[in-house]
Formats: C-alpha cells, sequence, structure tokens
C-alpha cells in the first residue's frame, strides 16, 4: 500500500467536509458517496434509512464468512429549538455537538424551502465591553444562540425568512491540509474514514485484486446518535469492523499519524479474535499502531451487535486530536488505517 492512496483519501475527505451533514440530515452526503463508489465500479445503494451498502465483491465460500466495513458520514451540528423574541435562535445539540466547541463558529441554517441561511453561534449578550458575567458564564445551548446574518430584530423578522423550528443548523468545518500532511477540520469524525475506504476500494480496483472473503461496506447516517448500522447487514457476514475515528488523549498511545487498535470502549471489549487479527495485520504490513482502551466511545459494530446480529467485531481508525471539536488527524494515520485493511484481507 503506497503513499497515492492516503493522498486520495486525504482529497475525497476534504470533498465530502464540503458537504454538511449533521445527523438527520445526510441525503446530499450520501448521494455523492454512492456516486464516488460507483464511479469506481463498485454497486452501489441506499439504504431505506439513508445509508449506502457497498459491495467490493469476494470469494462467498469463504470459511471466514463476509466482512463488513462499517463508517458514517452524519456529524454533529443543531437543530433550531426555538425561535426567540429578538429574532435569534436557540439550539439544540445534535449528536454530541458542544456549546464550548461551537461558540463563535459560523454556521449555515438550512430551512424546509432549501434557502440556506448564514449566521453565528454567539454567548448571549457577548461582547465583553458590556456583559461583566461573559467569562464566568456556562457554554450550553441555553446560554448561546445563532445570531443570524440578516437584518432581524423579532420572532416575525425570523420566520419571514423562512426559519422555522426543526430546522438544520450546520457548523462550518474549517477544512484545512497543511504541507507537513496535518488534517484540521471539524467532522474527520468520521468523514475521514469514509474517505479511507474509498481509497481501499480504488487499491483494490486498481490492483485487480479479487478479495479472499465477501466485503461490504455499510456507510452509515445515524452513527452519532446511536443506531447508525443497527440494520441492514448483508446475509453471510461473520465480522465487523468500524472504521471510525482514533482517539488521541491523555492515558491513550495513540497519535494522529497511528492507526489505533481499539481493545474495549465504554460498551465493553471488543471480540479478542478480531483485534488480535488486526494487530497481527498491522504488524505483517509494517504500520505504525496503538492499541488503546476508549474511556467514552461507541462505534457503529456495537449497534449492529446491539440489534442482535451474531457476529465478532472490531474497530480501528487514524488517531484524531480534539474529537468532537475542530479535530486533527494526519496522512500518515490514513495511510496506517489503509495498511491494517490491507493486512486484515491480505491482499
Amino acid at each position: 500500500m503506497n503513499r497515492t492512496y492516503a493522498e486520495y483519501a486525504t482529497e475525497k475527505a476534504v470533498a465530502l467536509l464540503s458537504i454538511d451533514s449533521p445527523t438527520g440530515y445526510t441525503k446530499a452526503a450520501a448521494q455523492w458517496i454512492k456516486a464516488e463508489f460507483s464511479a469506481l465500479g463498485y454497486p452501489a445503494e441506499l439504504t431505506v434509512k439513508g445509508g449506502v451498502m457497498i459491495d467490493l465483491g469476494g470469494d462467498d465460500n469463504s470459511p471466514e464468512g463476509g466482512l463488513l466495513l462499517a463508517a458514517h458520514a452524519d456529524t454533529l451540528g443543531g437543530m433550531v429549538a426555538e425561535i426567540k423574541g429578538n429574532g435569534r435562535l436557540r439550539l439544540t445539540n445534535l449528536g454530541g455537538m458542544n456549546a464550548n466547541n461551537g461558540e463563535c463558529e459560523n454556521v449555515r441554517i438550512i430551512t424546509r424551502s432549501g434557502r440556506v441561511i448564514e449566521g453565528t453561534l454567539q454567548l448571549c449578550n457577548a461582547s465583553a465591553h458590556v456583559n461583566a458575567a461573559y467569562s464566568s458564564t456556562p457554554r450550553n445551548f441555553d446560554t448561546t444562540e445563532v445570531v443570524i446574518d440578516e437584518d432581524v430584530s423579532s420572532a416575525a423578522d425570523t420566520l419571514a425568512l423562512g426559519i422555522e423550528v426543526g430546522d438544520i443548523v450546520a457548523f462550518e468545518p474549517r477544512t484545512r491540509v497543511t504541507e507537513s500532511g496535518y488534517i484540521k477540520s471539524r467532522f474527520l469524525d468520521d468523514k475521514l474514514s469514509v474517505a479511507i475506504l474509498l481509497g481501499f476500494a480504488k487499491y483494490i480496483k486498481d490492483e485487480g485484486i479479487t478479495l479472499p472473503r465477501r466485503t461490504y461496506i455499510h456507510v452509515t447516517v445515524y452513527e452519532e446518535v446511536g443506531h447508525g448500522c443497527s440494520a441492514s447487514l448483508p446475509a453471510g457476514v461473520t465480522e465487523g469492523i468500524s472504521v471510525d475515528m482514533g482517539c488521541v488523549g491523555a492515558g491513550l498511545s495513540c497519535t494522529e499519524r497511528t492507526v489505533s487498535i481499539c481493545a474495549k470502549d465504554s460498551h465493553g471489549p471488543y471480540s479478542y479474535e478480531v483485534v488480535g487479527k488486526l494487530i497481527e495485520a498491522a504488524r505483517a504490513e509494517g504500520a505504525d499502531y496503538s492499541v488503546d482502551i476508549y474511556p467514552m466511545y461507541g462505534s457503529d459494530v456495537e449497534a449492529t451487535l446491539t440489534a442482535g446480529a451474531d457476529i465478532r467485531h472490531g474497530l480501528i481508525g487514524p488517531g484524531v486530536y480534539a474529537s468532537h471539536g475542530y479535530e486533527r488527524s494526519h496522512i500518515d494515520g490514513v495511510l496506517n488505517t489503509l495498511k491494517v485493511l490491507k493486512g486484515y484481507l491480505k491482499v
């Protein structure tokens, strides 16, 4: 696996990150993903739930059974919870969006009519020259508000723009790729891993490889609220691996430049057998890897098991710093994740 595929994945991640897709508003991102895999020559279909199922092919008679690789295209975001008397908006979060991280970020309010209106999430009474409690005020979605970039001063003014309760609010990702290879953006979780799976699919196609076992990719769209991969498991699948972000933080060995193999998260241990095979794959391919335990985490394939599926499960991903905030990874982490996928499928 050469660096070309990591560069390809990074380019695709940048493109996907430009498409707003908070949980519940993912149609455009799913259609883009479907088109990208189809362009590579793979059968790709939208699920009823709105995700994308891709068939990478492979041997149906493998004694190992089928493999499902899962990543998610839904992100954190907001929803209009109230149009306030001053014309500004109180939000409710979608997924784990945190007002501490979202304060002062530009947002796009997506109306039911399709009109997109810009604004900014600000602390209520946001001027430090006026508000004596500016520094001491806790940041949450009751103490912050969206200031709309239109001339509004009442609820009636805002309603006249077409904004309603329930409208989606997407936060600006601010994507940048540095010359040193760092990838910075909101929502690398998990659009970077969707792009990694595109890179792996391109590698398989370019090399003319027939996979040794039937392999599917499921790009889900409700992971951030816990039920992304709870349905649509293809027949014959015996193993599921979430390709998601690797945690970087205190007490963990993962960095942005490594691939993380998760042994356990807050839902419990991953399959001992699958974790062992992932470690073997990393060693066989010379991937820079770490094995970690994530203290506050849940994944797509755990939703699959919770829904009653009888499969073994694992979790890998490039290290991502500042998760659920303004996140950072590195092209080396992308490449190391691709190497583990290659080694796991022995191609």
